[in-house]
């Protein structure tokens, strides 16, 4: 990020539409996929900004514990994927390498 996308963040707009978002879904996205109750703390943008200020003030919100957003959701976006499996032993993320040329 940069200064100019840090200060994003320090405006009463985001602070009210996190403030919006954490009463909408106040249990961790991630935690609860997993069959975990756990309250979140951060608020994460569906599909990162990077930089676009429309995509910031607009773009679809899920609320996360810190783990998964430093932990999970940030190696996702470095990778272009999930490596989470499901129950069946596949990855459950279709963009996964493990299912190229199965779909």
């Amino acid at each position: 990020m940069t200064d100019e996308t840090d200060r994003w963040y320090c405006r009463a707009e985001w602070r009210r539409r996190r403030a919006h978002q954490l009463r909408l879904s106040p249990l961790c996205k991630m935690c609860q996929e997993q069959g975990v109750v756990r309250p979140a703390t951060v608020v994460d943008h569906v599909e990162p900004h990077r930089g676009d200020y429309n995509k910031f003030r607009l773009g679809a919100l899920q609320s996360l514990c810190l783990d998964h957003h430093v932990g999970a959701k940030h190696v996702e976006e470095l990778r272009g994927y999930s490596t989470a499996i499901g129950i069946d032993g596949m990855p459950v993320d279709s963009r996964h390498p493990a299912w190229c040329g199965r779909l």
